[in-house]
């Protein structure tokens, strides 16, 4: 059990989201293959592409983690140990696993290969816990469903094994992700990847005698959303699962964009940069007018504390299903020059703009007012008018590669 540190764990769905979550200070990400994750209509990696993901990662002192979490068929198991094969030779930190089958197999072949046992596993208590650990898992993803004072439980009758925990995302309306409506409405199978989030749908009812007649499925007088929950936050209450003893912090967030894990890994690294100094201080954490109205810059439901804290909140969002945000992605600094920054264009803006600066260092919501720019030609230009286009922007600021504009 690491003391003293949590892992800030940053959700990746491609290179450039991955690069994104290191730059605003995750210590770790987990992302997946083309096969056997849990998103699989994300971009995900290519087999070539892992160990350049994993090369990147350890040069900047971070590590990463390959999701594995499928509930495996026979035919899953069809060209698994080449996989592993390239997880291994890609030098990747740990696999994120869900079924018995694909962790018996794991050990059996390559039994070095560190193995995290996944959320889907369903793990609730300190029995199971053990269970997993004597059978070789480094660390257990505990179920969402669990409360503070059970965590509380297990780690203390597990000190030896490290435990995470989800902090911030979309939550699933089924127990720990097992769900079937997806595969039964539709033939797409969220046990395999495929999830089409059908508990988000709008629904009605049919009474037998009048099958014309469709009648909206009310939940009190504010909608008809009763599977669809809220999105989990827990980011005002880092001080106590850090002494709850938990050790890493996951982010959901894989099928989301490059300025949803900028700018929750930049909230969460500050919040916990500054838990820490208040422990050290002595003093109160406390970032409910400051850094957890930074979250609502980044798309998200209704906010919600899940199942961690017994305090009778309701996790559905009975409003609606579509997702907010109180900003716009504008673009994203690619060089740094003296004077100057490229820029890749996301949202139009124009000359006049003022811009807000989403940056892991000081230039953490200052403003750039552009002034004149460029196109990539040198050509004087009024407007950038055009989705990603390459944008020079004069400028004294000290931006850095990674840094984002928004308004």
């Amino acid at each position: 059990m690491k003391k003293n540190k949590l892992e800030l764990l940053a959700p990746a769905g491609d290179m450039e989201k991955l690069k994104t979550a290191v730059h605003f200070g995750a210590d770790a990400v987990y992302f997946a293959g083309k096969n056997y994750g849990l998103r699989a209509y994300g971009t995900n990696f290519e087999n070539f592409s892992i160990k350049e993901a994993m090369d990147y990662l350890h040069e900047h002192g971070k590590k990463g983690y390959v999701t594995l979490n499928v509930y495996a068929r026979h035919n899953d198991f069809d060209g698994l140990k080449e996989y592993l094969l390239t997880l291994v030779d890609a030098k990747v930190d740990a696999v994120i696993v869900s079924d018995l089958g694909i962790f018996t197999f794991i050990k059996e072949n390559f039994p070095n290969l560190n193995i995290h046992v996944s959320t889907q596993a369903n793990v609730t208590n300190s029995y199971a816990v053990k269970m997993w650990k004597n059978l070789g898992a480094e660390r257990i993803v505990l179920a969402r469903e669990l409360d503070i004072d059970e965590i509380k439980k297990i780690i203390k009758d597990n000190p030896e094994i490290d435990i995470e925990v989800f902090v911030h995302g979309a939550m699933c309306i089924s127990y720990s992700g097992r769900c079937l409506l997806s595969n039964y409405l539709t033939g797409r199978d969220s046990n395999h990847g495929e999830c089409v989030q059908a508990c988000r749908w709008k629904y009605s009812v049919v009474e037998e005698n009048r099958p014309d007649d469709k009648l909206d499925l009310e939940e009190d007088e504010r909608g008809t959303y009763i599977f669809n929950s809220k999105d989990l936050c827990l980011i005002e209450y880092l001080d106590k699962i850090y002494d709850a003893g938990i050790y890493s912090l996951k982010i959901e967030g894989r099928m989301k964009s490059p300025y949803y894990v900028a700018t929750i890994i930049n909230a969460y690294r500050r919040a916990i940069d500054q838990m820490f100094e208040c422990k050290n201080n002595n003093s109160k954490y406390d970032v409910s007018n400051t850094l957890k109205k930074e979250l609502l810059n980044a798309s998200h439901r209704k906010y919600t504390t899940g199942f961690m804290f017994k305090d009778g909140e309701l996790t559905q969002n009975l409003e609606t299903s579509v997702q907010e945000q109180d900003s716009k992605f504008m673009a994203i600094v690619k060089e740094v020059e003296k004077g100057k920054i490229l820029i890749e264009q996301r949202n139009k803006f124009a000359i006049g703009d003022s811009l807000e600066i989403l940056s892991p260092k000081d230039l953490f919501k200052k403003v750039l007012k552009i002034e004149k720019m460029y196109d990539i030609d040198g050509n004087e230009i009024q407007e950038a008018k055009n989705v990603q286009q390459l944008i020079w922007i004069e400028t004294d600021l000290p931006f850095e590669v990674g840094d984002i504009l928004r308004k």
